[in-house]
């Protein structure tokens, strides 16, 4: 079986919100967002855009009927500013009119004038103004204030990390029509539908039953669509209950870049201690997180930054500071990994200092270090059935770690302008929601009279293939073709109370309730089969379509055990419920079980450095992961490939570049860079491990959507240590800068001449330039 939506999506057949025939009379959205990344609302003047032929209503704060404060986590952001914006580009005014063109036409003739205020774009500078979202956290296992005298080797830095743009390919959008009884049905690009809903009841001042949220599937999500896809369906609900009209709202490309927010970027501090044995002794952080304007999701992705802030690593001694600084840009998201790749990044740009440190290299620390079973995080869950270690020697083995050390110094000795390195990086990522009462998913499973399946779920659809596993798994739990199987868009008149696609634990949560569903209606029919074949229940089973009963096929199939079932009045429907056991967390203390389980896995990733142009090459990535057992090898495949490209993009080329005022000035195609089919290694190997259950996944299968993309700071790495064969990176860094643009790789090449005064005057005849 392979991905179900695979030939919609080559055939252009696969249908989003905007592509389904708009209803009659639809009107469409835009948004007039401020100017300004931080200032007072002195006057607001819409006559022009009402003027303008074609527009039917302009929209403020003022004109929602409900409540016009939303937020996921704290109820601080107004859907429309009211007196005061935060960033550049938070909405102001929504325009509506009859066509796209003049809504957007009439939205940029909004006029608003503004006291601009001090803009803050730096979380350092935040946090010394006491600009914080919420009160700054400690985090702590053994003494680490005791053990720094006895660590031989003692090494301390700062770090510089970068956001992310989601850079979907499908944009935010969203599309409400009025239903009768003060009703309204919203077909949202959202990752959250009980969310959306939610927010959407809010600030119409209406219960939740009267809003129904659909999604089939979204055109990638990322995280980014976790929360923020929640205000354009509010605004879009808003338009179209004023007007009692459909209304669409749809961003285009630049707009839904300059109005979202993105990976959170953090400052860093970090001090590490180690004996020569190469053991850590002590390691301390601090996470500055650039929060954005507003709360968002921003302290539950700090939370999870704390949780995996020692990754793979046994560190008997260890100190954490988060704080979650408030600035003028737009609220940082969600987004792949949750703060989990923050939260490891400084750890192993701690691990590379010492062991320049101490001449040795970073992978020799990297082994002494690895957790093992029995380990305690700092968060107090012990480490079971820990695959670290193997996952770590099969790929030593596997992919001649020792051979390419020795291949790569030999070049290196024979090349002067070009240079290789290589870097490891091991994962160890907790699964689980960290807000324990989101671990709970639902599934509805109905067997039709003529054996034909459907069955609908709390997942969104958003390329990572939660369809595909859901039909796998109730196919092969009833025994039938994938083929009787269908997986239906997920609705909140269906589904209620549903939690996030979110924290790879999608195909756990709603595959798990599948399962139980899928028993349950199956019981019964067992039941049915017993008493047509004269045997006990338990001996019964459905291969291939087929009744067996003590493993012996019969001649009765799965369609004649349905009617069976049907006219014996034996339910062919059950919903399932499911909610991981054990799970319990203090957020409060920092404490507790958060995780069901732990996804390992370690990658190899090589480069090559052209040492005059400062550009790179991804020469090979080498990966071997614990996937459990896979559902479907070639989805659980792609979704490894995949997170290994966003994690190498997020730490190479994908650089978030803000001005001093706060705009965004990597704000489109043209200026923000992502990777592509020529960028990403040609010789690319994955092996997962084989012989491996997990009893908290269904079918025996791990989560996969989050892990593989830590992966790619194997590329960070390898890229430093080819350039620090040509010039010494750590005689000259004063601050450990992500990403690893070929920019900054040529600096970083020659950083006599990038700390070098830059002259204005003309070169003088036969002067070197």
């Amino acid at each position: 079986m392979r991905h179900c939506d695979s030939p919609l999506h080559v055939t252009g057949r696969s249908l989003y919100v905007d592509d389904v025939p708009a209803p009659a009379g639809m009107l469409h959205a835009a948004v007039f967002g401020s100017p300004v990344a931080h200032g007072k609302i002195r006057s607001l003047d819409c006559s022009k855009a009402k003027a303008v032929p074609g527009v039917v209503a302009t929209y403020t704060w003022e004109d929602i009927p409900g409540d016009p404060v939303i937020g996921a986590v704290l109820k601080d952001e107004y859907l429309l500013a009211r007196e005061e914006v935060r960033f550049q580009g938070q909405p102001i005014v929504l325009v509506v009119a009859e066509s796209v063109e003049t809504a957007r036409k009439a939205a940029k003739l909004c006029e608003v004038t503004l006291e601009e205020l001090p803009v803050i774009t730096c979380p350092r500078e935040a946090f010394e103004k006491g600009e914080l979202l919420q009160e700054t956290r400690v985090f702590e296992k053994g003494d680490v204030s005791a053990v720094w005298d006895a660590c031989t080797t003692v090494v301390e830095g700062q770090i510089d990390l970068a956001g992310q743009e989601h850079l979907y390919l499908e944009t935010n959008r969203a599309r409400a029509i009025p239903r009768e009884d003060g009703q309204v049905s919203v077909y949202s690009s959202t990752q959250s539908p009980s969310a959306t809903q939610k927010h959407i009841a809010g600030v119409l001042g209406v219960p939740m039953h009267k809003v129904e949220v659909d999604v089939k599937r979204l055109g990638g999500g990322f995280g980014g669509k976790e929360d923020q896809a929640t205000h354009w369906a509010c605004m879009a609900a808003v338009a179209a209950m004023r007007l009692q009209r459909p209304v669409q709202l749809v961003l285009n490309r630049v707009d839904d870049m300059r109005m979202t927010g993105k990976r959170h970027p953090y400052k860093q501090d970090f001090k590490i201690g180690l004996d020569d044995a190469g053991k850590i002794l002590a390691y301390e952080v601090s996470h500055f997180q650039n929060s954005g304007a507003y709360m968002d999701l921003s302290a539950p992705v700090l939370e999870r930054t704390v949780l995996h802030s020692s990754n793979a690593y046994a560190i008997p001694n260890i100190r954490i500071r988060a704080a979650a600084c408030r600035t003028n840009l737009p609220p940082n998201t969600a987004y792949r990994g949750f703060g989990g790749p923050q939260g490891m990044f400084p750890l192993e740009v701690a691990i590379e200092k010492a062991a320049h440190a101490m001449g040795v290299s970073p992978d020799w620390i990297q082994a002494r270090n690895l957790i093992q079973d029995g380990y305690v995080f700092h968060y107090g869950q012990e480490v079971e059935a820990c695959n670290q270690q193997r996952t770590w020697d099969e790929a030593m083995e596997l992919f001649d770690v020792e051979g390419t050390r020795s291949r790569i110094d030999a070049f290196n000795a024979e090349n002067r302008l070009v240079k290789k390195g290589f870097a490891l990086m091991p994962v160890c990522f907790g699964i689980s929601f960290t807000k324990t009462f989101l671990n709970q998913g639902s599934s509805l499973v109905h067997v039709y009279t003529d054996g034909s399946v459907s069955v609908t779920t709390g997942g969104i659809e958003m390329g990572q293939g939660i369809s595909s596993n859901m039909i796998a798994i109730t196919s092969r739990t009833f025994g039938i073709s994938p083929d009787r199987v269908k997986s239906n868009s997920t609705n909140t008149t269906r589904i209620a109370n549903i939690s996030p696609s979110a924290a790879s634990a999608t195909s756990d949560l709603n595959g798990n309730a599948t399962l139980i569903a899928c028993k349950e209606i199956l019981d019964g029919m067992k039941r049915v089969a017993a008493e047509k074949l004269d045997c006990a229940p338990e001996s019964v089973s459905i291969r291939e379509g087929i009744v067996h009963v003590g493993g012996q096929p019969t001649e009765k199939t799965w369609e004649q055990l349905v009617l069976d079932t049907y006219f014996s009045r034996v339910q062919l429907m059950a919903h399932g419920f499911y909610t991981p056991p054990d799970l319990h967390f203090d957020p409060v203390k920092g404490f507790g079980k958060p995780f069901h389980y732990y996804t390992y896995g370690t990658c190899m990733i090589e480069a090559t450095v052209d040492c005059v142009r400062g550009t790179y090459k991804l020469d090979a990535s080498r990966i071997v992961h614990d996937l459990g057992r896979t559902i479907i090898p070639t989805v659980d495949r792609g979704q490894i490939e995949g997170g290994l490209a966003q994690g190498i993009g997020w730490v190479t080329l994908e650089e978030l570049a803000y001005n001093g005022q706060g705009r965004l000035t990597s704000h489109a195609l043209s200026t923000y860079k992502a990777p592509d089919a020529e960028f990403m290694p040609d010789d690319m190997q994955l092996k997962l491990l084989e012989n491996v259950e997990n009893p908290g996944g269904p079918l025996g299968s791990k989560a996969v959507g989050e892990p593989p993309f830590m992966y790619g700071i194997a590329a960070f790495f390898a890229i430093r240590k080819a350039v620090d064969a040509f010039k010494p990176l750590h005689k000259y860094e004063k601050e450990v800068r992500s990403p690893m643009t070929p920019e900054r790789v040529l600096l970083s090449l020659y950083p006599d001449f990038a700390s070098a005064p830059v002259s204005s005057d003309p070169p003088q005849t036969g002067q070197t330039v």
